[in-house]
């Protein structure tokens, strides 16, 4: 606003603000997490059954995925304090009103409201962060607003089992309460309220047509996962997706100013991690879906027993994390994505291996191990995404690639609930009474489509993206 003073504009102190944000990062992570272990308990509150509820997590993925590309539009235009502390407080909201729901259908509503203040909150809270921190002290901020992404994850599965097994489901969404009014007062007090002078128009045509199609085609595949779903409408919401998709591609090469910027595909690293790389991220967004059920509702357990097993995964994903900068530099991108993308593949196969009688030290093994695979698959893919990316395209390149991340996540849970479906009538059975052996072979579709995605792999060059890991310098 033209009559804001410069000192009102200003930021305020740049480690208060990374520390806010992070802890904003923080809630929005856990949220993706820890409701994986309430799904049992939540299932008997709504009458319902428990796969049915992977659209409790899907439709907050989704919404994510929607209205994370206009994000940008919306700071640049209102500003950032005022955007992310309207984010922070749509979010805050809605999760008192997702612990109040009755019903699958209001608990769904409450769900894609507080995906719209997380699509919001995040990336305009990482842009808050780029514009208050100096260059020399950029590399430190990032590192610290990333540590929530990796953390919340690994506390997710057993606090929620936790809070689950000795509370109720509903805690998980009214602790956020007390953190986001905290945030709120800090957000409107510390974050400045910077504008982009030259603002783009939005292309409301361009958001239209992908929100519909993402919307439509992640729609079906929950659908197709349910086992009461009419498959008329199931291939009405595929058919209705797949042709929004056509037209926001038409729109979105021509328009002016996309909503989405499609440039950065035509650079190859770039294309092969969101194309291959989506593949892989479906296959592992299904894991912390597919393992809670099959502990609780498969061998019987409960959910704060659950939730520490699960835990194991996320502490694979954390222990790789201390030696994935020298085995990138030492083999490369190439080598790295399709020898551990293998084994990441083989980690998920080797769940279906899995039984009620299986010791609790091989299932945490297999887990963990499954975990460390991931972890360097995930890292690598999101390295090479902008290796060759020039700088000119690196926030459309970001934008895209938060974007489809999130469908992924989604369809990650739809493709597991789908699995499941899948290897229930294999055995001849319904979905609603699902078995230990229909779990082994979901986790094997899923371990498939794992090892598809190396076929995108196979393309790259050897030396793809070796200024980046320093591969070539090692070689040298």
């Amino acid at each position: 606003m033209s009559g804001s003073s410069p000192a009102a504009m200003r930021s305020g102190d740049p480690s208060l603000i990374v520390m806010l944000v992070a802890a904003a990062f923080f809630m929005e992570n856990l949220d993706g997490t820890i409701i994986a272990t309430a799904l049992p308990q939540m299932a008997r509150s709504f009458n319902v059954h428990a796969v049915d509820l992977s659209i409790g997590i899907t439709s907050y993925l989704l919404t994510l995925a929607v209205f994370i590309p206009i994000s940008g539009w919306a700071a640049d235009h209102f500003g950032v304090r005022n955007v992310f502390t309207a984010a922070l407080a749509v979010f805050t909201a809605s999760s008192v009103v997702c612990g109040m729901t009755n019903g699958l259908v209001e608990f769904t509503a409450a769900r894609i409201v507080q995906g719209i203040g997380g699509a919001m909150m995040v990336p305009v809270g990482r842009l808050a962060v780029l514009r208050a921190t100096r260059k020399e002290d950029l590399m430190r901020a990032i590192s610290i607003i990333t540590w929530p992404g990796l953390v919340a994850p690994v506390i997710g599965p057993p606090l929620g089992g936790l809070i689950t097994t000795y509370s109720s489901w509903r805690w998980i969404f009214w602790l956020n309460l007390p953190l986001g009014l905290i945030g709120l007062v800090l957000a409107w007090r510390f974050i400045g309220n910077e504008r982009d002078a030259d603002k783009r128009p939005f292309d409301a045509l361009g958001f239209v047509l992908t929100g519909v199609a993402c919307t439509a085609v992640m729609y079906g595949m929950e659908l197709t996962g349910r086992a009461d779903a009419p498959w008329i409408r199931v291939l009405a919401c595929l058919a209705v997706g797949i042709s929004a998709g056509v037209a926001a591609l038409v729109h979105l090469r021509r328009a002016p100013y996309p909503v989405v910027d499609l440039s950065a595909f035509k650079v190859k690293t770039f294309a092969v991690a969101m194309g291959g790389g989506s593949l892989f991220r479906v296959s592992i967004s299904a894991v912390p879906f597919l393992l809670p059920l099959m502990f609780q509702v498969g061998y019987g357990m409960n959910a704060f027993r659950s939730g520490l097993l699960t835990l194991a995964v996320f502490a694979g994903n954390l222990a790789m994390k201390l030696v994935t900068t020298p085995v990138m530099r030492r083999f490369g991108f190439r080598s790295v994505l399709l020898a551990n993308g293998a084994f990441a593949a083989l980690s998920l196969a080797a769940m279906s291996l899995l039984t009620p009688s299986t010791p609790a030290f091989w299932i945490v093994a297999v887990l963990f191990v499954s975990g460390l695979a991931r972890s360097l698959q995930f890292t690598a893919i999101n390295t090479l995404s902008f290796a060759d990316v020039p700088k000119l395209q690196m926030s459309g390149a970001s934008t895209l690639s938060s974007t489809l991340g999130q469908m992924t996540m989604g369809m990650g849970v739809a493709f597991g609930a789908i699995a499941l479906r899948i290897a229930a009538w294999a055995h001849g059975h319904e979905a609603q009474s699902v078995t230990p052996a229909d779990f082994s072979l979901a986790f094997l579709f899923v371990a498939a489509l794992g090892g598809a995605a190396l076929l995108d792999v196979i393309k790259l060059d050897r030396h793809a993206g070796a200024h980046v890991s320093g591969h070539g310098r090692t070689e040298a």
